[in-house]
């Protein structure tokens, strides 16, 4: 039978109001649940179709305001559709009334819906708590409702829990009394919520301690943390009860709600969710424990809580129409996050992080002939999960920034209130935001930006330059830019690409801005002489690819080598030309020949891209006979900066300081130096043996590097720290780096300890994920995710982090014979959420194969002949 085209629901009845009422049981994993709803008919009908999953309906009756209550004489449930249809035998007519649901959920340990998370008591004991995740679509999990962004309602929830536990939800606590019918339950009532989505709606259930504080503008704020570890929740405390100030100010619109919550679930997908007033998040993006957490889990942890926040307005006051303008949503608050964070930790400099985050990471996916567009039209909600990737989030948050350089901060901020105001507590499309910063600069914003949201990839821009006197005149022009280099014909794509051009007696700042909007344009800069350097996309604000000539790029060496390219520069010329070897059109020698100019580097950024660049090198050669040959390289290239830091921190040393040290040895051990692992070796057993103390900086290294030479007796060891850590970040830290064993025989340990019951679902992928990115684990964890796909399969059921694993496990293979099986593979084991995951993988594995084939021999004679 074929399948029915995804309709959404139908809009002849409106919600207004639910009052919900909620009892998990803790020990049969069930919930009994009653919910009233406001309702308005529009026009007349016998039944009522909203959402619902995995859910018994009893019994469910309708009231309208003038007249007799009526019994559904049937209800439908659609698995497939996720939809309840309730059926009356006669008509209900248009007008208001009250629509009364008795219905069973049962508490999954899928990490959706209204879902179990399991933790140990501080006796030992195994204990069960339970928590909400509703984005994108499984509100409908936990209670039927209509359960589209745009149908938005007020709600009044009550949750009936065990007295001894803490219960959370949205709002404030207005009533907290004994059950009448059990004197070991309560009752607790929240206060009414604003009007809001759905996915948005958020409970809690379970054992927490809490610290709490409250900011400058009298909003109560707590970080609730696992019991006996309030300590760990001060630092996100000290960061929201600063953020929430720092958005109200910047929106110029004031926080709602009189409380915000954010609290660690021991079992969650993601990273953190938004729910209003009610901040769920895994513990590695909440708790910082003072003693063993290292600086970049800081850095973390104010990003995560940056991001969520910002959310509380963009996202929550306004919020998406539908699931298509889910980059609004997400591309914006990745990009404040680092706005905020800037302002809070003005030595993170952070900005400059900004590239090597964001912006090469979403060009590198977008360059794919199977990326998409930020507004992707999307309908099942099987198709949702699948958006919340890199296009969203990150090239979202490159487009935003794009933006806001283009019209400048004040007006920006102008337009962001205008928006906000207009649309408060509705719905919006992309083009609203369009309209309002358009308003408040007089800019052609949605002309510009109309052709970055709704078309896919970005340009590549192609400059020549030839000098007139004292002038130097630059020909600009734009092409679609490919991953595999390939133009089959000539590709209508343009863009309308804002562009700042520098000079090299003034690199910060700018000396002419240009709008390209056509396919080609001539840009004359005046008094520029011929010995001096030009170069566009200063700070690489723009979304886009710049191809120089080779005389224009050898002009940059220099600056490079002495540093007076600024950071953001040096790191764009390197991405930039790594991009044009890996789509063919340069020789891979010509990126290992600049990345020599780089051996004096100081900028933690600048290594991070460098350090990128080498692993998809790396990676690519670890299918090759001459792989050590590149350790070797490696070696070389970062000996001088491994040498400047040493191990150990120095007294003026910051936050930059201990994340580069961190990058750097790990680097080292991973390419083989024997003086790091040596050093790495010492310090663990000294660690371990009680002697000695290893900072929560160096932990990573250390452990990640011991493992690279471990053995049965180092594994045994890792295990026993596993499972006597109670801080998740050094349980992460532990598994992560047992990928790092080249043993076959503890690898598959590795892999079968990831999903026994030591390690929680949420973590499994991970560790697997670690055992694969290491060239002697990538079959075996390729064989063993095939061995085990049913298992997985059901157990993270069409979530994000199927598609993650699943990215990770195939895209480094390099053969075409790979690629054939991967697609066979997953034609024959449709796997929900990962379609176009598989696409981008075997994409990915043609453009390695191509490119192993097209510089292998010359790579290795470089190799061989570079000293």
């Amino acid at each position: 039978m074929e399948k029915k085209p995804f309709e959404r629901l139908p809009k002849n009845v409106i919600p207004k109001h639910y009052d919900i009422t909620l009892q998990p049981n803790l020990e049969n994993f069930t919930c009994k649940g009653r919910e009233k709803i406001d309702v308005q008919i529009l026009e007349s009908t016998s039944k009522l179709v909203l959402n619902a999953v995995e859910l018994t309906i009893d019994d469910v009756t309708y009231e309208p305001d003038s007249g007799k209550p009526m019994s559904a004489v049937n209800v439908i449930l659609s698995q497939d559709n996720e939809i309840a249809s309730l059926e009356f035998d006669s008509q209900l007519s248009p007008g208001n009334g009250k629509l009364t649901i008795v219905f069973g959920a049962v508490l999954n340990d899928k990490m959706k819906g209204f879902y179990r998370n399991k933790y140990t008591a501080s006796n030992g004991e195994t204990r069960y708590g339970a928590s909400t995740q509703f984005e994108a679509t499984d509100a409908r999990r936990a209670f039927p409702c209509w359960d589209e962004p745009a149908i938005k309602s007020t709600f009044d929830i009550t949750l009936i829990t065990p007295k001894e536990l803490v219960a959370l939800s949205n709002m404030d606590v207005i009533s907290n009394t004994p059950s009448e019918s059990d004197p070991n339950l309560k009752v607790v009532k929240f206060a009414t919520t604003p009007l809001m989505s759905t996915y948005l709606v958020a409970c809690v259930v379970g054992e927490y301690d809490y610290v709490e504080d409250r900011t400058v503008d009298g909003v109560d704020v707590r970080v609730y943390t696992p019991v006996g570890r309030k300590e760990q929740g001060l630092f996100s405390l000290n960061v929201a009860t600063k953020v929430l100030p720092y958005y109200k100010d910047y929106f110029q619109v004031e926080y709602p709600l009189p409380k915000l919550d954010l609290i660690a679930i021991s079992d969650f997908a993601g990273g953190a969710m938004e729910n209003w007033g009610l901040v769920t998040y895994r513990e590695t993006c909440l708790l910082i424990d003072p003693l063993n957490s290292a600086a970049s889990k800081k850095q973390t942890v104010a990003m995560v809580v940056g991001h969520e926040l910002a959310h509380q307005w963009f996202g929550n006051i306004v919020t998406m129409e539908w699931w298509t303008h889910l980059w609004l949503n997400e591309g914006f608050a990745s990009w404040i996050e680092f706005l905020c964070v800037n302002y809070l930790f003005p030595e993170y400099d952070i900005w400059t992080q900004f590239v090597s985050d964001m912006l090469v990471q979403a060009l590198e996916l977008d360059g794919l002939r199977n990326s998409h567009p930020i507004e992707v039209p999307v309908s099942h909600p099987s198709e949702v999960d699948e958006i919340f990737d890199d296009i969203s989030y990150r090239k979202g948050a490159c487009v935003i920034r794009m933006l806001h350089d283009y019209i400048g901060d004040g007006d920006f901020r102008k337009g962001m209130n205008a928006y906000l105001t207009k649309h408060k507590y509705g719905n919006t499309f992309t083009e609203d935001l369009w309209d309002a910063l358009e308003r408040a600069s007089g800019k052609p914003v949605s002309t510009v930006m109309s052709t970055w949201t709704k078309q896919m990839g970005y340009p590549v821009i192609k400059v020549n330059s030839r000098q007139d006197g004292e002038s130097r005149i630059l020909t600009l022009s734009q092409e679609k830019f490919f991953a595999d280099g390939l133009t089959e014909g000539v590709d209508p794509s343009m863009w309308v690409v804002p562009i700042g051009i520098t000079v090299s007696r003034n690199p910060s700042d700018i000396a002419k801005k240009v709008t390209l909007d056509s396919k080609s344009v001539d840009v004359t800069i005046d008094n520029v002489q011929s010995n001096e350097w030009v170069k566009i996309n200063p700070g690489s604000i723009g979304y886009y690819r710049c191809q120089y000539p080779s005389e224009m790029l050898d002009a940059f060496l220099p600056a490079i080598k002495n540093k007076t390219l600024p950071p953001l520069d040096r790191l764009g010329l390197q991405d930039d030309l790594f991009a044009l070897v890996q789509a063919g059109q340069v020789s891979t020698v010509e990126i290992l020949k600049l990345l020599e100019a780089f051996v004096d580097e100081d900028n933690y950024t600048v290594w991070s891209s460098v350090c990128i660049c080498l692993s998809k090198i790396g990676l690519l050669l670890s299918h090759s006979d001459y792989h050590d040959l590149f350790r070797s390289y490696g070696r070389d290239l970062l000996a001088n900066i491994s040498n400047r830091l040493g191990w150990d921190s120095k007294k003026d040393e910051g936050h930059l300081d201990a994340l580069l040290r961190s990058l750097v040895l790990t680097r080292m051990g991973s390419y083989g130096d024997e003086p790091t692992i040596a050093e790495a070796k010492r310090r663990f057993d000294a660690y371990v043996n009680g002697t000695g103390v290893l900072p929560a900086d160096l932990r990573r290294v250390v452990y990640h590097t011991v493992m690279t030479v471990g053995d049965d007796k180092m594994f045994d060891t890792f295990l026993k720290l596993y499972r006597e850590s109670e801080l998740h970040e050094e349980k992460d830290r532990l598994a992560h780096a047992l990928g790092a064993l080249r043993d076959e025989t503890l690898l598959r340990r590795v892999l079968e300890f990831a999903m026994s019951d030591d390690v929680r679902s949420q973590d499994t992928v991970f560790v697997i994920i670690s055992v694969s990115l290491n060239k002697f684990g990538r079959d075996l964890a390729w064989q063993f995710f095939k061995e085990n796909w049913a298992t997985l399969a059901k157990r993270y059921d069409g979530g994000y982090l199927i598609a993650r694993l699943v990215k990770h496990l195939t895209e480094n293979f390099a053969s075409e014979e790979k690629a054939k099986e991967v697609e066979s593979f997953f034609s024959e084991h449709v796997t929900s959420g990962t379609e176009r995951t598989v696409l981008q993988s075997i994409e990915n594995i043609r453009l390695n194969a191509r490119w192993l084939a097209r510089d292998s021999a010359l790579i290795k004679t470089w190799l061989l002949n570079r000293k």
